[in-house]
């Protein structure tokens, strides 16, 4: 993976999509304990502090026993824990795709379930070992023994919760329904405001055409995904260089190692601009939706794709991929606006990035189910529907287009391959319903 200087949302994500990052916190989370009822413990031994009475007393050999009895019953339930989750990650490949896995590792409630049952067999191992002779008799650390109890006590109810969050989790409708909500958080990350300030120098257009004439060029160090782009790293570099960096590819793109990665004008600034664009993104081997929207509509997409084969012939999960794919794609219409051009402070361009356009995303997000969907009335009326309410609430007469072609091609298939006369006269019935809107909005334009 290439090093590059990542921005909090890009390491946020990269250490939530991790099952050791909240563990490693929760066993540093232990050590402290451990260390504050420690000096607690060494007080009271000493006579210089009094435990209350309900802290658990006894013996130095009884509390080794109460201790190791309970670490070993604390290793045996993580033993269960992991077993758990493996069931789970293997459900979702199974059933939802490999791509859905990171979804599964990604989750809070799975990994803070972890991490406590961790935290608490290294806080009961650090307190048995802190058990041996002192200077008044054996040293028994009474108060940790007991905070030892109350973790236990703990982990018995987070263990009761893990169990329904996994039996939820691995539920259809919810895996569904949280990979559109992250893609509605991925496109409020890019509901960025339109852009002010100075404007200076050629124009965008400008720029490219005379790129197409003459330019640098930067290849790619390494394949991959394109996972990250650093672009305010970009506009420094191409400052730096008083250079224009055309960024070919956008995260979610596969790039190859020796192709083209970017143009750069004047061309003489190329090199010193690919030395430093190895160090301003990320490539690996999976996509992530850090500003790739397009892989949240994919996920969906799979999902779909997967209930409606033959194999599983699940129309009813296709259906509420199509409700939340619809969703998704009337936020997009409603709030996404992506950054293509970045400026200096002088009001200079200095990078020009490529990006999913509105229709591409509504053609990635229809055409799969739709060539899936041959034959099946129920999921082209649902596909009709969710055309429906993407246009009417789509703000911009150019989104419409789109929209009606996709609506128009369903049509064309449903007419193809559905024999049932009245079948088919449903799914007219809801493609007329789209035309009507269609025309009505245009009438309302003056388009």
């Amino acid at each position: 993976m290439t090093h590059v200087e990542l921005r909090p949302g890009w390491r946020r994500e990269a250490l939530r999509t991790s099952l050791w990052w909240v563990p490693t916190l929760e066993v540093g989370a232990a050590f402290l304990l451990f260390w504050g009822c420690n000096l607690l413990d060494r007080a009271a031994y000493n006579g210089s502090v009094k435990l209350p009475s309900w802290v658990i007393s006894g013996t130095a050999d009884a509390s080794r026993q109460i201790l190791a009895a309970l670490a070993a019953a604390i290793i045996t339930v993580i033993g269960v824990v992991f077993s758990v989750i493996l069931v789970a990650l293997t459900l979702a490949a199974n059933q939802l795709g490999p791509r859905m896995l990171r979804n599964f590792m990604r989750d809070r409630g799975t990994q803070w379930t972890l991490g406590t049952f961790v935290g608490t067999f290294t806080f009961a191992i650090l307190v048995l070992i802190s058990i041996g002779p002192g200077k008044h008799g054996d040293f028994v650390p009474h108060a940790s023994i007991s905070a030892v109890l109350f973790l236990s006590l703990l982990d018995v109810f987070i263990l009761i919760y893990f169990i329904h969050h996994i039996a939820v989790q691995i539920q259809l409708p919810y895996v569904i329904a949280s990979i559109a909500g992250d893609v509605v958080k991925a496109i409020e990350d890019e509901a960025n405001p339109p852009a002010g300030g100075p404007r200076v120098g050629p124009s965008p257009l400008e720029i490219l055409a005379a790129m197409d004439a003459e330019h640098g060029v930067v290849t790619a160090s390494e394949s991959g995904y394109l996972q990250y782009v650093s672009h305010s790293k970009l506009v420094r570099i191409a400052t730096d260089a008083d250079a224009v960096i055309h960024l070919l590819y956008r995260p979610g793109h596969f790039i190859v190692a020796g192709r083209l990665l970017a143009t750069v004008t004047p061309p003489e600034a190329a090199p010193h601009v690919k030395e430093s664009l190895r160090r301003a993104h990320l490539s690996g081997p999976y996509r992530s939706l850090t500003q790739d929207i397009s892989f949240g509509i994919d996920q969906l997409v799979e999902i779909a794709v997967r209930a409606l084969s033959p194999a599983v012939n699940d129309p009813f999960t296709a259906l509420t991929c199509i409700d939340w794919l619809g969703d998704s794609l009337r936020q997009v219409a409603l709030h996404w606006n992506p950054q293509v051009v970045h400026r200096d402070r002088a009001g200079h361009v200095r990078l020009i990035r490529t990006q999913a356009s509105y229709d591409r995303l509504v053609r990635r997000g229809f055409e799969k189910v739709r060539q899936t969907s041959r034959g099946m009335p129920s999921v082209m009326i649902r596909e009709l529907q969710a055309l429906k309410e993407i246009m009417a609430q789509a703000p911009r007469v150019e989104q419409y287009a789109v929209l009606r072609e996709q609506a128009d091609m369903i049509r064309i298939s449903a007419e193809q391959t559905i024999p049932e006369t009245r079948d088919l006269a449903d799914v007219m019935s809801a493609y007329n319903a789209v035309v009507a809107l269609h025309e009505r909005l245009l009438g309302e334009t003056g388009d």
